[in-house]
C-alpha cells in the first residue's frame, strides 16, 4: 500500500468516524450500546445469506449484460464486481466503479471502455428499479414537510429525497436514451463521420497536419466509441434485456428482504417487508449524495430519517440503522478481499488505475 492509498484510507476512516458523530450526537451512546446487545444476532445468518444470494444475481446479470461482448461464466464475473463494491466501502470516489472494468481488462482481455459501458449498463437498471420503487413505496407516503434530520450540510427531510428523485429521474432518462442513440448503427456512423471531419476545421493547417490529426486522434476516438457501443449492444437483444429487468426486480427484492429478515431480531422495527422495502430505498436515495467511504454517517441519518416515518423512536432507529449498515457493508468486504485472493490482483494498483482514469475524466 502506497503512502497516498494509506493516508486516503485513514482519512477515510476520521471522516467515517466523524460523519458517525454527526449522525448519533443526539442519541445517548449508553441507550445506542444497550440497544445493540439487545438484538438477536442469529438473524445475521440468513441475512447475510440473502444479501450474499443478491450478489450472485448481481454477477449473473453482468454476466448477461457483457456476454454481447464476450462470455464469461458467472464467477469470472463476480469476483471482479465483489472487488469493485469492496473499493467502493473502503476508498472515496467510488472508485470501484472504474476498477471493475480494468480488472476485466487484465484477467478476460476485455477493453477498459466495453467494460466500463457494461457497468453502466447496469447501473441503468439499478436507477430504474430505485425510481419504480420509489414511487410505489414512498411515493405512497404522506410525510410532513417539516419532518428532518439534520446531518452535516444535509437537511435530510421530503425536499430533499424529491430533489434526489428528480436528479436520478433526470440521470436514468438520459443514460436510456444515450443507451438507446448510441446502438443504433446510423446514429453511430454520423457519430465517426463528425469525429474524421473534425480536423476539416482546422482551415489554417496544411493537409500533412490534418492526416497526422486523424490518425493519431481522431482514429483512437472511433476505436473507442466502438468499445463503447460494444458494452451498449444488450438493448438489441430484448430476451435478454428483459432477463436482466427481472434479475433487477430479483436483486433489489432480496436486498429488501435481508433488511427485513435482520428487523426481525431487533426490538422495536415491527415494520412489515413492504415498509421495510420503503425504508431501504430512502437510505439508497439518501446515499446517491456525495459522502465518506462506505456511506457512513448518511445512511445512519437516513435510516433515523425513514423509520420515524413509522413511528420508530430515534435510538432504536439509530441502533438498528448502524447494525443493519455493518451487516450490509462488512460481508462484501470480506467477500472482496476473497476475490483479490482469487484472481491475484493487486488492489492498490487497480486503485491507482481507476484513480487515474478519473482524473483524466475530469
Amino acid at each position: 500500500m502506497t503512502k497516498k492509498m494509506a493516508a486516503s484510507f485513514i482519512g477515510g476512516i476520521i471522516i467515517s468516524a466523524v460523519a458517525l458523530y454527526f449522525a448519533f450526537k443526539n442519541v445517548p451512546l449508553a441507550e445506542l450500546f444497550y440497544y445493540l446487545g439487545s438484538i438477536n444476532y442469529l438473524w445475521v445468518l440468513p441475512a447475510v445469506a440473502i444479501t450474499f444470494l443478491s450478489f450472485m444475481l448481481r454477477a449473473w446479470r453482468w454476466r448477461i449484460i457483457l456476454e454481447s461482448t464476450r462470455k464469461i461464466s458467472v464467477w469470472r464475473a463476480y469476483h471482479p464486481m465483489m472487488i469493485g463494491f469492496m473499493i467502493n466501502c473502503v476508498l472515496p470516489g467510488r472508485l470501484g466503479e472504474v476498477a471493475r472494468p480494468v480488472i476485466l481488462q487484465k484477467e478476460e482481455k476485455i477493453p477498459f471502455t466495453t467494460g466500463l459501458a457494461t457497468v453502466v449498463a447496469e447501473r441503468v437498471f439499478d436507477i430504474c428499479i430505485l425510481l419504480l420503487l420509489f414511487m410505489l413505496t414512498v411515493g405512497m407516503l404522506q410525510i410532513d414537510p417539516d419532518q428532518n434530520v439534520t446531518f452535516g450540510s444535509y437537511q435530510l427531510n421530503l425536499e430533499t429525497l424529491q430533489a434526489v428523485f428528480s436528479g436520478l429521474l433526470k440521470l436514468g432518462a438520459l443514460l436510456v436514451v444515450g443507451i438507446a442513440l448510441f446502438s443504433i448503427g446510423k446514429f453511430r456512423k454520423i457519430i465517426y463521420s463528425v469525429v474524421m471531419y473534425t480536423p476539416e476545421l482546422l482551415f489554417f493547417a496544411g493537409e500533412k497536419f490534418k492526416s497526422s490529426v486523424r490518425k493519431k486522434i481522431c482514429e483512437p476516438v472511433i476505436n473507442i466509441l466502438k468499445n463503447i457501443a460494444g458494452g451498449f449492444t444488450l438493448i438489441r437483444y430484448p430476451k435478454k434485456m428483459l432477463s436482466c429487468a427481472v434479475l433487477s426486480v430479483l436483486i433489489w427484492g432480496l436486498a429488501a428482504f435481508s433488511y427485513y429478515l435482520f428487523s426481525l431480531g431487533s426490538p422495536g422495527i415491527n415494520l412489515t417487508y413492504l415498509e421495510m422495502t420503503t425504508v431501504m430505498v430512502i437510505v439508497c436515495f439518501f446515499i446517491s449524495l456525495p459522502s465518506v467511504p462506505g456511506w457512513w454517517g448518511l445512511w445512519e441519518a437516513g435510516g433515523v430519517f425513514a423509520l420515524s416515518l413509522f413511528g420508530v423512536t430515534a435510538k432504536e432507529a439509530a441502533g438498528f440503522t448502524l447494525a443493519n449498515h455493518a451487516l450490509q457493508v462488512f460481508p462484501v468486504i470480506i467477500a472482496g478481499f476473497v476475490s483479490t485472493m482469487f484472481l491475484s490482483v493487486n488492489i492498490r494498483q487497480i486503485s491507482y488505475q481507476g484513480k487515474e482514469f478519473k482524473n483524466e475524466q475530469t
